[in-house]
């Protein structure tokens, strides 16, 4: 609590050295697309003679406090040609604006680079934003669009091993990241055991990463918030949208119910891998020395249903639905995994008057897993499960003066399966069941205050007020604050100060996505984990508008870190918080950013040195870990290095390139083994001797994955096949290290014990058919 009321104090103190702004107005309105009527989420709305800007919030609605005076007011949103329009500010004015769509795609590489500018007068920081058309130009493993896999390009954001879709955003776990669908929470955002998330890419619209300076609405993870906002249907015509992939294929189907009023989107998703390796094994069964192949895929279905009721009042349903299953089948033996996420949400969007709107919410969410095992006659199912039941309403508020206020609450009911076991026999001569149920309750209310002081200080600042009860009750302040400075029209400075909570925890026996994952609430024992980021930087505009170069350092705390005890048995467990240690952390480093996103070629470079820690110390030093000293976590990474570009060759015809270089995962190697017999001297074993918890590291990890996009040229709608090349040059990363032990062939006797690598992908060529009628 101590970082809290030191940040509690320096805010008010920049508040008293905050000089009194000038006589402000307020000009507000909604920005609309031509022709449907549609609000424009995110829209850029600027006053270049001021420096100053804002964005559309999820209404269309934006607002801007200017002095009295006449001013060019510019707005422009990807797709759109730049709106450009003059206007005497003499008053409060509602200024409302309509944007036409691009008439080419020159117009329209001249739009985005705007956000350029928005990015540089923007009072957040350490916040990443990426479309899926941007995703859906680089190269991807198997052909398969990601846009999770995409933020791990960016700077401070590492993946947790070769190919997978989990984040480790400076320096936490992948179970810190709030990740959102349409406001809505999804627990694991993965498939393939990691190596895909569950965001379809045609139904996407746009992802927000959120590194540091979390605004005060977000709350209940330490290390990031990733926003995703689901696509709304087209308001003209009904259109789909698609793809044929060499492991998976995609539908979209979406468009107007009643013209300008209702709107759906429906999207699914499957692999079919499973459906070639059955047929492998049909072949092969009954072959000697036949070993069955395992039997995997995944699906997920999205949907989204708007409906404008009046002028005012709009209503939006959101869904989404996912499973992966995995099989294995020798004789007797037989084992399965299946586990997914399901959510709805409800929302109510209504416009009280001009300054004032609201966004309510319902929401169910669920994430479930299963392992089923049969062997021989018996046969057992471990289950682990989440549900979570969401009520929430956020109001903006939109001041003169300068002050665009956001508030809001929130309240969620956890209910918790852990470690459900049901063991049977096939005449039910032995049965029986084993677990622990949880319910608990979350909550938490915010306000937050926008605040354009002049055209060169704005301020983002605000409290948020948590708690959670499950027996014990806990309660929390977190606040947040973030500053920028304008040093001249093309350089800013900013720094940010933000407090996070988490009352829910992860349990898993691997650092990797895998489907073993147990979700364990705060208790009387086990208290909340708490983390306090700093971070400052400096922003500059160049090269006539095209470049953009950030510079950020960060620093890091986190308290009651959560791990395990050597040997701990984290299912069938009455008591599973006996095997719990606490732990302290830290992270900090410097990451450097430069972009460029305009002219035929564009992309980015970022560069992150790093530092990742934890310490577990213990009343029983035989419990500590690592001797209760601080050691690197798994993805502790030096340097992280990428290189993404992008050229258009021509206007059918896009080259891509995306580079990466990382330092090599810590890990732990045995530095010794001893070797005993038994009582006659016959058969030896060998113990290994561990030294320091990950004082070791594996080979450096980069690669080069390389794509054209091909636009086909059809005569309605549109179409392309994007070839990609996924590890060019064949780099054998390492995925993990093993020892093999070498034996003499005459007297068994164990001679040495030789490291071995595993690697996962060579080079994988892929293509695939894109489509949109």
């Amino acid at each position: 609590m101590r970082y809290s009321y030191y940040c509690l104090f320096l805010l008010f103190l920049i508040l008293l050295a905050v000089p009194a702004a000038a006589k402000n107005y307020m000009l507000s309105g909604i920005v609309r697309a031509a022709g449907t009527n549609e609000v424009l989420v995110g829209a850029t709305v600027a006053v270049p003679g001021l420096q100053t800007g804002t964005t559309t919030n999820e209404g269309g609605f934006y607002s801007l406090a200017l002095p009295q005076g006449t001013y060019t007011v510019q707005a422009s949103y990807i797709g759109y040609d730049t709106f450009s329009g003059s206007i005497r500010v003499t008053g409060n004015q509602t200024y409302n604006i309509t944007l036409a769509p691009a008439s080419n795609e020159l117009q329209v590489v001249e739009i985005e680079a705007q956000t350029l500018r928005q990015k540089l007068n923007d009072t957040r920081m350490s916040v990443e934003k990426l479309t899926t058309k941007e995703a859906k130009l680089l190269p991807a493993l198997f052909g398969e669009v990601d846009l999770i896999k995409t933020l791990q390009l960016k700077p401070g954001v590492q993946s947790g091993g070769e190919g997978s879709s989990g984040l480790y955003v400076r320096g936490g776990g992948p179970d810190q990241n709030l990740v959102l669908l349409d406001d809505a929470l999804i627990y694991n955002p993965s498939h393939l055991f990691g190596f895909f998330s569950v965001f379809n890419s045609d139904a996407v619209k746009s992802v927000e990463l959120y590194k540091g300076g979390f605004p005060a609405q977000f709350g209940g993870r330490l290390s990031s918030v990733v926003d995703v906002d689901m696509a709304s249907g087209n308001n003209e015509r009904v259109q789909a949208t698609g793809g044929l992939g060499l492991i998976s294929s995609r539908l979209t189907l979406d468009g107007p119910i009643v013209k300008d009023k209702a709107t759906f989107l429906i999207s699914g998703r499957r692999t079919y891998v499973d459906i070639f390796t059955r047929q492998l094994n049909r072949i092969n069964e009954g072959k000697k020395d036949y070993s069955p192949i395992p039997d995997y895929y995944f699906y997920d279905l999205n949907g989204k249903l708007n409906y404008k009721i009046g002028e005012k009042d709009e209503l939006i349903l959101s869904s989404y639905w996912g499973r992966d299953f995995f099989t294995f089948k020798d004789d007797d033996f037989r084992i399965g995994f299946d586990w997914g996420n399901s959510m709805a949400s409800l929302s109510w969007r209504h416009k009280y008057n001009d300054r004032l709107y609201s966004t309510t919410s319902a929401g169910i969410t669920k994430y479930k897993y299963a392992i089923n095992n049969e062997i021989d006659i018996f046969s057992f199912k471990l289950t682990s499960d989440i549900e979570d039941y969401t009520l929430k309403t956020d109001f903006d508020l939109f001041l003169t003066g300068g002050h665009s206020i956001k508030f809001g609450a929130s309240a969620t009911r956890h209910y918790f399966t852990v470690g459900r076991l049901n063991f049977d026999s096939d005449d039910n001569s032995l049965s029986f069941g084993a677990g622990n149920d949880y319910d608990a309750t979350e909550f938490g209310a915010y306000v937050a205050d926008d605040y354009q002081v002049n055209a060169r200080l704005s301020l983002n600042y605000g409290l948020r007020f948590s708690g959670f009860n499950n027996g014990k009750t806990y309660f929390a302040l977190e606040p947040r604050v973030a500053a920028k400075y304008n040093l001249s029209e093309n350089t800013s400075l900013k720094g940010s100060f933000a407090s996070m909570m988490q009352y829910v925890h992860l349990v898993a026996n691997s650092g990797a996505s895998l489907p073993t994952d147990v979700w364990y609430p705060s208790s009387a024992y086990v208290k909340p984990q708490r983390s306090q980021q700093v971070a400052a930087g400096v922003s500059h505009l160049f090269g006539d508008g095209k470049f953009l170069f950030t510079n950020e350092v960060y620093y890091k705390w986190m308290e009651r870190q959560i791990d395990f005890r050597d040997g701990a048995n984290l299912f069938v467990n009455d008591d599973l918080e006996a095997e719990f240690l606490f732990g302290k952390g830290r992270s900090y480093g410097n990451e450097v950013y430069l972009e460029k996103i305009k002219g035929r070629t564009t992309g980015w470079v970022g560069y992150t040195l790093s530092w990742t820690y934890r310490k577990f110390d213990s009343e029983d030093p035989a419990d500590a870990i690592n001797n209760g000293n601080w050691f690197p976590t798994r993805y502790d990474r030096r340097h992280d290095l990428s290189v993404v570009l992008l050229h258009q060759l021509s206007k059918r015809l896009n080259l891509t390139g995306a580079f990466t270089y990382g330092t090599g995962n810590a890990f732990s190697l045995p530095v010794a083994r001893f070797a005993f017999q038994d009582v006659q001297g016959q058969r030896s074993s060998v113990v290994p001797v561990y030294s320091e918890r990950n004082g070791f590291r594996l080979a450096p990890n980069h690669r080069l994955d390389l794509g054209l996009v091909w636009k086909l040229n059809p005569k309605r709608g549109s179409a392309d096949l994007t070839f990609s090349v996924y590890n060019a040059y064949n780099r054998r990363n390492p995925y993990f290290v093993y020892f093999d032990q070498i034996e003499d062939e005459e007297s068994g006797q164990t001679l040495k014990f030789q490291a071995k690598q595993v690697s996962l992908f060579p080079t994988i060529p892929s293509v695939t058919y894109n489509f949109k009628f």
